[in-house]
């Protein structure tokens, strides 16, 4: 706060420690963005919902959208409204900028699976705009920290609490993926992804290599929720490759429609396809502590025919 030279009392908005938004403003929010949502994937047109996504969810809807349009310029034959329903908002209590929130939501798409969103923005003057969408089981999520008005607790990126902090969560995540380690817990996106690839990188004809990055800056910033247990809810972003090398006399399996669409280059004897991908983490509060992977969520954005 500042005292201006009248008397008057000048408030921060960016060091005040306030709700990210109100819960009808949440409602709206998610309103907004189911609407656009249909529009463009009604019309495989991503100028339509470009406002209301960001991060790691507008690359993946972007380039979806992208190959969509190149296979069906009419428009999607298939598209189904998104409806969803039974919304939980989280809406944590911060001081500085972005403000944000998450939804947790039923959904008509993905079976039984919930809709978890994290909406951002960084400006009042700006809309809000997803930027993580993860699927999980109803009933995964963790019970939250909150104050005795509902607020819950945002987790600073570099809190030293925990076993891995938020800001690290991706470049640790993407070491795992390459070498391994005692950082995570066994799971599908752990373990298992790792087997699965061990077995793929080699079969006849044809080796299949792996590149993993983290992906930190900008709307792709991890954001944390503090949990009932004093841990934190992660969401975060990793960046990967997958190149496909086919030996002399062989050649690279033949793409799908969707990959053909986001490629450049004629594929001779190798592909590389560019994929971003969001995650959910369950991080503990106890230093040498295990990360568990609970959801996450990755979509192709661009390949490389060589």
């Amino acid at each position: 706060m500042s005292l201006t030279a009248s008397g008057c009392v000048v408030v921060h908005g960016e060091r005040e420690v306030l709700p990210s938004a109100t819960r009808a403003e949440a409602a709206k929010a998610l309103e907004q963005f189911t609407a656009a949502y249909n529009e463009a994937d009604a019309a495989y047109d991503g100028s339509l919902d470009a406002e209301h996504t960001t991060g790691a969810l507008g690359a993946i809807d972007a380039a979806r959208l992208k190959a969509g349009k190149a296979n069906n310029p009419g428009g999607n034959p298939q598209h189904t409204p998104l409806v969803l329903s039974d919304v939980t908002y989280t809406i944590p209590k911060k001081a500085g900028w972005p403000r944000w929130f998450v939804a947790d939501a039923k959904s008509n798409k993905g079976g039984s699976a919930r809709w978890v969103l994290v909406f951002t923005r960084d400006d009042l003057s700006e809309p809000w705009q997803a930027a993580y969408l993860t699927l999980v089981a109803p009933g995964a999520l963790p019970e939250f920290s909150e104050d005795a008005d509902g607020w819950a607790r945002d987790v600073p990126a570099d809190a030293p609490e925990l076993a891995v902090p938020p800001r690290d969560m991706s470049k640790e995540y993407a070491t795992y993926l390459k070498s391994g380690g005692d950082t995570f817990k066994d799971g599908a996106y752990t373990t298992t992804l790792r087997t699965t690839r061990a077995k793929n990188s080699t079969k006849p004809g044809l080796v299949q290599q792996y590149i993993d990055e983290s992906l930190t800056d900008g709307d792709f910033a991890p954001l944390a929720l503090r949990t009932a247990d004093g841990g934190a809810l992660v969401f975060f972003s990793t960046h990967h490759y997958v190149k496909q090398t086919a030996a002399a006399g062989a050649s690279v399996p033949a793409p799908n429609q969707s990959v053909r669409a986001l490629t450049t280059g004629e594929i001779k004897q190798s592909l590389t396809m560019e994929f971003v991908a969001n995650g959910i983490a369950l991080d503990p509060a106890t230093v040498g502590g295990k990360v568990t992977v609970l959801s996450r969520l990755e979509g192709l954005t661009g390949a490389k025919g060589e």
